[in-house]
């Protein structure tokens, strides 16, 4: 029987929920991750890293939770305060519209991702009567997922990519006590770029091009998504730059599981840097505020693989996998 964290709970500054993604992270000195001057052997600290990254989905949308929760999300554990699974969802009053599957998301963290079948297969926190997606950085949920959704008469859909991290990764704390705030607020004195390049300015990224974003997104152009979008960069850090027509040619923007993406850069002002520099800055601002974030990049895209490489991104030791699930009657748009 799942549990429903508070949110008090979930805010709470050294609970276990902070510590989700790094479920077994104490030294034998009974100290956390965070602290700095912990000694560890090798293996520990290796272990505790995997955990870290296989959990970052969740750890993400944490973040996001105890900072306002804009998208009103709720943690789910099977048991407490020794809980072996976590499932983020919306809801329930976010989840009305059966065939939207960019709002119908649960992110999933299992300590043993092997035993997951029984548990979805038996709980009710999934509606499977929806179209839907199931998010994690552990390919053996999978196999419990393809069981439950069989049993249910659901057809699943698997899509796999490269997940990228910084070294940042190392020092998150979701229950840290910085405001995500204005841009304006933050300050971006990057006088020496914009003197250089006057015909192009750098933007928090407005709520009125979400129809261009939505556009030029692979796995947008419906109404859906484009709902999707404006919820994302009213509500979430997103960036772009201004180009000489007053309009953004290049922008980035954040999902509710502090998931950095649909970046874009318009074809006739590719290959000028504009991207690069937005990056540069977004990254920036993301560091000041201590908000978590990482991204995806399929595997076979060998240029934003190296494009991303230039700001510090690495390969995780885990790969980013989403499972789009839709029962027999509710056929994929």
């Amino acid at each position: 029987m799942f549990k429903l964290c508070s949110n008090k709970m979930v805010s709470q500054e050294g609970s276990e929920v902070e510590l989700l993604v790094s479920p077994g992270a104490r030294s034998e000195h009974g100290r956390y991750l965070q602290d700095p001057i912990v000694s560890i052997d090798l293996s520990e600290w290796l272990r505790i890293i995997e955990f870290l990254l296989q959990g970052l989905k969740v750890y993400g949308s944490v973040y996001h939770i105890n900072h306002g929760n804009p998208f009103n999300m709720e943690v789910l554990v099977d048991s407490w305060p020794e809980y072996q699974m976590v499932i983020i969802r919306p809801q329930k009053q976010e989840m009305t519209d059966d065939m939207d599957s960019y709002r119908n998301v649960y992110r999933m963290f299992s300590k043993e991702p092997q035993k997951s079948e029984e548990v979805l297969k038996n709980c009710e926190i999934i509606n499977w009567k929806q179209r839907l997606q199931i998010q994690g950085f552990q390919e053996s949920l999978g196999e419990g997922i393809r069981v439950a959704t069989f049993s249910k008469s659901v057809k699943v859909e698997h899509s796999r990519a490269l997940l990228l991290v910084t070294e940042d990764i190392l020092k998150l704390n979701a229950s840290n006590k910085s405001k995500l705030g204005s841009w304006a607020e933050t300050g971006h004195p990057d006088d020496e770029f914009e003197s250089e390049t006057p015909n192009f300015k750098y933007a928090q990224l407005d709520v009125s091009y979400s129809g261009l974003v939505n556009d030029n997104w692979k796995r947008g152009k419906n109404e859906r998504s484009l709902h999707y979008i404006k919820r994302c960069i009213e509500d979430l850090p997103a960036a772009c730059m201004l180009g000489p027509e007053g309009v953004p040619v290049s922008w980035v923007t954040m999902d509710p599981s502090c998931e950095v993406g649909m970046a874009y850069s318009v074809e006739k002002y590719r290959r000028t840097g504009n991207m690069a520099r937005v990056m540069v800055r977004y990254m920036k601002y993301l560091r000041q505020k201590n908000i978590p974030f990482y991204l995806s990049v399929l595997e076979e895209n060998e240029d934003s693989r190296r494009f991303v490489g230039q700001f510090g991104f690495f390969e995780a030791s885990c790969e980013w996998h989403q499972w789009t699930c839709y029962p027999q009657n509710l056929v994929p748009f």
